[in-house]
């Protein structure tokens, strides 16, 4: 029988069109197959070049120490990250490290692996693992050595977010050895708009125009009385050999008629490095430093060291003189002095007391 030529024709083209919708769903199922391949590859390529680092949860002040809670690790394209980037908290940790004879300890990471090196003046020797226990070789024998964390600073400011580098931290002066201990001073001159954190020299000044830097880059804190903070009062850590130092001038303004003990301020505390202490005390203070058994070998040499060469100019010179000026009266303003500081921390304490049981009495 013969086929309709309509029917025919319409068969015709409904199956062109089935084909032609095939062919198209195929070319669209193999460019969606080489795409998938491509995002494949481009992931695989992105992550191959993606490593974790360090970045800041918060902003932080040039000067202020940077501990590992301040940190987060983000997963960034490794082509944007410096090559001295903090990429762990082993490297954060281990650039911390200093002897206890207080020589550097330097971090250093090659071919993925890091490695750390005693520096002493010029010598580098690397310190090598044994269960845990680190020595370097010495003809030979194996030196274990002992190790101190030294708190991190900032050199600059640094905000939220910011990559963390081996160039944007340094090690605090202020270490913790055996002998440190929290100070609680009240009669420094303060600048008007000192604020916790920031880092000070205490100075004396004397009528006759010298000055000295009895201690310096010391972090300070301000105690708070009620949720106030303190006008005169201040806290400082120190060594046995500073505490006692810091005694002596304290006296010596005390007894010097016009003198001053006043703190200065660093303005960029994470790049500055702490000034050279140039305060040398009597020397019955240092017959007393140079028996002390809680003062650190090293700082006790550098104590003495300073007096043997600047005793000269400094005590028996322009101090001393100024002392004999003062006579009696210096004598009598000591007396007076002493015990206003002492009633000074009498009241503050109270203060901080009456604090605490809700009274107000706050100073």
């Amino acid at each position: 029988m013969a086929t309709n030529p309509m029917k025919r024709k319409s068969k015709i083209s409904f199956l062109m069109g089935v084909l032609v919708t095939l062919i198209f769903a195929a070319l669209a199922i193999a460019f969606l197959l080489i795409q998938l391949k491509g995002y494949k590859e481009k992931e695989a390529e992105e992550k191959a070049k993606s490593v974790k680092i360090y970045v800041l949860k918060q902003d932080i002040k040039s000067g202020e120490t940077i501990t590992p809670e301040m940190l987060t690790q983000q997963v960034i394209n490794k082509d944007f990250v410096p090559s001295n980037a903090i990429g762990n908290e082993k490297i954060f940790s281990n650039y911390s490290l200093e002897d206890k004879e207080g020589r550097t300890v330097s971090t250093e990471v090659k071919n993925g692996e890091t490695k750390l090196y005693l520096v002493d003046n010029k010598d580098k020797n690397e310190l090598k693992n044994d269960n845990g226990k680190y020595y370097i070789e010495k003809n030979r024998e194996k030196e274990y050595i002992e190790f101190n964390e030294v708190p991190l600073i900032a050199k600059v400011d640094m905000y939220k977010n910011n990559i963390i580098t081996i160039d944007m931290v340094a090690k605090s002066n202020e270490k913790t050895t055996d002998d440190l201990r929290k100070q609680e001073y009240n009669m420094f001159i303060l600048p008007s708009q000192l604020e916790t954190g920031e880092y000070i020299d205490v100075r004396l000044a004397l009528p006759t125009g010298q000055d000295y830097i009895v201690v310096s880059k010391k972090q300070v804190e301000i105690p708070q009385v009620g949720g106030v903070d303190s006008e005169d009062t201040i806290w400082i850590k120190l060594t046995e050999g500073e505490i006692i130092t810091l005694n002596n001038a304290i006296v010596d303004a005390y007894r010097i008629l016009g003198s001053k003990l006043y703190v200065t301020t660093y303005t960029e505390a994470g790049i500055q490095k702490a000034a050279e202490p140039t305060y040398v005390a009597t020397r019955e203070v240092m017959a007393l430093i140079d028996t002390n058994p809680n003062i650190v070998q090293t700082a006790r040499d550098e104590l003495v060291n300073r007096y043997n060469n600047q005793a000269g100019i400094v005590r028996n010179g322009a101090i001393d003189s100024a002392l004999n000026n003062s006579g009696e009266e210096g004598e009598e303003n000591l007396k007076a002095q002493v015990q206003e500081s002492i009633t000074n921390s009498k009241d503050n304490r109270k203060a901080y007391l009456d604090s605490l049981a809700g009274t107000g009495n706050t100073k």
